[in-house]
């Protein structure tokens, strides 16, 4: 069974019925891990633009489609590094507001990541 986006709120997530109050990463098995920020926050000080090391933090064999939050306010953004990562890998980007990306994330049937940023 898919791993359900149920709410999200300014610094909060809801995920098969538990609430996390931090950035997450879903992965292609469904397991929830914690993002890695300080893997973007080291280079850009700040965790609104995503390094290559992150990407490479977040990517996985198999992976067809990456949803990324882009947080309430739509903040995050890829740096060209790891855009080109991603692309180098042939992944199908999609980056929106967590609140789009929640309910898109539900409704995607392939081998997704989903990555959620819950502030702005």
């Amino acid at each position: 069974m898919k791993t359900k986006t149920e709410a999200t709120s300014f610094g909060s997530i809801t995920i098969d019925g538990q609430k996390f109050d931090h950035d997450v990463i879903i992965r292609l098995d469904g397991t929830i891990k914690k993002r890695k920020k300080k893997l973007s926050k080291k280079f850009y000080g700040t965790s609104h633009k995503i390094s290559r090391e992150e990407a490479e933090f977040i990517y996985e064999d198999g992976a067809k489609t990456l949803i990324i939050g882009t947080g309430q306010y739509d903040r995050v953004h890829l740096s060209e590094e790891a855009q080109e990562y991603f692309d180098s890998r042939g992944l199908r980007l999609i980056t929106v507001a967590t609140p789009e990306a929640i309910s898109l994330w539900n409704d995607e049937g392939g081998a997704a990541i989903g990555l959620f940023h819950i502030t702005c």
